[in-house]
């Protein structure tokens, strides 16, 4: 029957996802007849997502095991060796931070994709339910005019024209017309169940979309965090603790795995409903619908004919039968009982009301409204929903790879930057050219040491330099302050170095000088003293 079909053709992926192995927890081999309330079929579904937890247990296998002899292996070099390389550490995390990017990107689209397959098939559902509505509106509307407001009219003429018995036949004669209306109607298929059904499938696959996109959000947060975390180790690696980036690494890792999982199985049922949706959908409408309505429905062809087609023509034909015997009453009783002028205007309005009513429910009952929106869900499903699932999959997988490799790499880092604050550690506090011995906080204790700077006056205004003792004559160029200096005359006696010469070695002397001065003099003459 899904052969003959013309207007909808599945896409070859679901044929590929329909023909995935169907097992139940028994390892038996089940139909992939997609049947939701059948629990082998159920079962086989979870199996499907289960493999998902078979990857998951492999990679933490693997972690632990290579974790476990990274942290055995015993250190070949030396603890003072030199700075190993980080070419390799740094390739692997640009190709990490490319592939959660990508993946990142890949998953975006699909989640995109899955939006849109999702909102057009519960649009279509919407309208179809608002179609049956209206179909179950406007035959419980005529149903009701023609049991209580004809009947009423009809009863109260009875007793007007009782002395003629022509007119009161005439008058049985359009109750009969009008039992005729009540059982086509009374016939027509009930509609309010299927509505219901419709609305309750619209309403739960609109709830997991919603929640569905906001837990993707969240991960693909998440997956930019670690992402940030990893290219830029040298910074955020110290923000954090260990502990905390392996944990939050592990649960990303599961996230990953868990979601391939479920997207998997989703992809796989939905599959198996886009390869045969005619069969599901003959299956679950067979005991409130018959069979020929619900193929005019799904195919719409013009060789099928329409299933109310005979309703709606008595319908018409009693309707127009009965507005002919109306017209002749007022024409010919009115004259004779003008109390009769006030019901037969009352069933007149009735009628034409119905006939309204059944020009819109000719259109409506026609197979082209419905059947447009049955094509269009199983395009949004069938086509979007299943191949964004499909992305959403590859996104998942290509994360849990990634994340992998991250984990991998970490003790490497931690390494690299355990060595980097033991060569930091080495550097010798007291050196005065070490940067942190630059900033080293102002220190009372050194005060009172003397040093070749001294006060003259007792309110510590300082008048002049005393430089150290071996201020002579024969002091080379560079050493003349005179020429350097000509704008400052109290370095006169301060040995600096000049433009252009080479600067004079680091002895044991000027070391001893440098310390000797105190942390006011440092901040008094600022960097203007050079040593």
């Amino acid at each position: 029957m899904a052969s003959s079909r013309q207007d909808y053709i599945a896409p070859w992926w679901t044929y590929w996802l329909h023909n995935f192995p169907h097992l139940n927890f028994n390892f038996q081999t089940v139909d992939s007849t997609f049947k939701p309330e059948d629990t082998s079929y159920q079962q086989s579904l979870i199996f499907l997502a289960c493999v998902s937890a078979v990857g998951l247990g492999l990679s933490l296998l693997v972690l632990s095991a290579y974790l476990t002899c990274l942290c055995c292996r015993r250190r070949e070099e030396a603890e003072e060796v030199k700075r190993p390389d980080t070419c390799c550490v740094t390739w692997a995390a640009v190709i990490t931070g490319l592939v959660i990017c990508s993946a990142v990107g890949v998953g975006f689209y699909g989640n995109s994709e899955t939006n849109d397959g999702v909102y057009q098939l519960t649009y279509s559902i919407y309208n179809a339910n608002h179609t049956l509505g209206s179909i179950g509106s406007l035959v419980g509307n005529s149903l009701a005019s023609m049991q209580v407001g004809l009947k009423e009219h009809l009863e109260r003429l009875d007793e007007i024209f009782s002395p003629r018995g022509d007119y009161t036949q005439t008058l049985h004669f359009m109750q009969q017309m009008a039992n005729n209306i009540i059982q086509q109607l009374t016939a027509m298929p009930d509609t309010m169940k299927v509505q219901v059904d419709l609305a309750a499938i619209a309403d739960k696959t609109s709830f997991i979309e919603y929640y569905s996109f906001g837990y993707l959000f969240i991960f693909y947060c998440l997956s930019l965090l670690l992402d940030l975390m990893w290219t830029d180790v040298g910074y955020l690696f110290l923000s954090f603790s260990h502990f905390s980036i392996m944990v939050c690494g592990v649960l990303t890792l599961i996230m990953s795995w868990a979601s391939l999982g479920a997207g998997t199985a989703t992809a796989v049922g939905t599959s198996d409903f886009c390869v045969s949706p005619d069969k599901f959908i003959v299956n679950q409408t067979k005991d409130s619908l018959s069979a020929d309505i619900v193929h005019y429905y799904l195919y719409c062809s013009q060789s099928l004919p329409n299933p109310f087609q005979q309703s709606l023509t008595i319908f018409l034909r009693s309707l127009t039968t009965m507005q002919i015997q109306v017209q002749g009453l007022l024409q010919f009783t009115v004259a004779v009982y003008p109390t009769a002028e006030k019901d037969l205007l009352g069933i007149q309005r009735i009628l034409n009301s119905s006939e309204f009513h059944l020009h819109q429910l000719t259109a409506l009952l026609d197979c082209r409204s419905l059947h447009k929106d049955y094509l269009e869900a199983l395009l949004g499903v069938c086509y979007d929903g299943v191949e964004g699932l499909l992305y959403l999959c590859l996104f998942s997988l290509l994360a849990a790879c990634a994340f992998c490799a991250l984990l991998c790499a970490v003790p490497h880092v931690w390494t690299l930057i355990a060595i980097r604050d033991r060569d930091y550690d080495d550097i010798d506090e007291e050196d005065p050219f070490n940067p942190s011995r630059r900033i080293t906080p102002y220190n009372p204790s050194r005060a009172q040491v003397h040093s070749f700077c001294s006060y003259s006056s007792s309110m510590g205004s300082q008048t002049s330099l005393h430089p150290p003792l071996q201020a002579t004559s024969s002091t080379p160029e560079y050493m003349n302050q005179s020429m350097l200096f000509e704008r400052s005359p109290r370095y006169e006696n301060v040995p600096l170095i000049g433009s252009g010469s080479p600067p004079p070695s680091y002895s044991p002397s000027m070391r001893t000088t440098y310390l000797s001065m105190t942390d006011a003099q440092i901040r008094h003459f600022g960097t203007d003293v050079q040593i």
